[in-house]
């Protein structure tokens, strides 16, 4: 019993030591940065402003299920070609409700996008790509209407092209 508290005892203080010791080194190190770029020539980096403060929360992952496009038929293609994709927006918790209300317009705006690729073209893209045009057409949408994304990015769940 007496050895069992020792131990423990000893776990303690190693565990105590490690968190002053990582706290003393994010300490030291958290100002280094603007005046490492002030030495370079390049200006500091200005506080960002009340609204344009990162939320510190965890994010928020809404999904749009089930999006399924039919594909552009090509010249002389006798077969129709369907597309099935489902989404995942990332949001903040502050913008999580307002996401949730622009969900069928998401879909909407998916279905415009991807139904103008013909199918030699989706199958060659990667989810990387394909991800990458629904964020243009997002950020293309909202800057049409005049308002702010209430998400981050789109990402590709899930795609299957037949």
């Amino acid at each position: 019993m007496k050895n069992m508290k020792m131990i423990i005892a000893l776990v303690l203080v190693a565990v105590v030591g490690a968190a002053v010791a990582g706290g003393a080194v994010w300490y030291m190190s958290k100002g280094k940065e603007e005046p490492a770029a002030v030495a370079e020539g390049k200006p500091a980096k200005k506080p960002a402003k009340k609204e344009e403060k990162e939320d510190k929360s965890p994010p928020k992952y809404l999904t749009v299920d089930k999006v399924i496009i039919m594909l552009k038929r090509q010249p002389g293609d006798t077969l129709t070609h369907y597309m099935s994709a489902d989404l995942v927006i990332t949001t903040s918790e502050k913008k999580e409700k307002e996401a949730k209300e622009q969900l069928p317009m998401l879909r909407s705006v998916a279905v415009r996008t991807l139904s103008n690729l013909p199918m030699a073209t989706a199958q060659v893209m990667t989810i990387d790509q394909f991800a990458g045009e629904l964020n243009k057409a997002f950020e293309a949408t909202y800057e049409h209407e005049g308002r702010e994304k209430p998400f981050s990015e789109v990402m590709i769940g899930k795609l299957i092209i037949e």
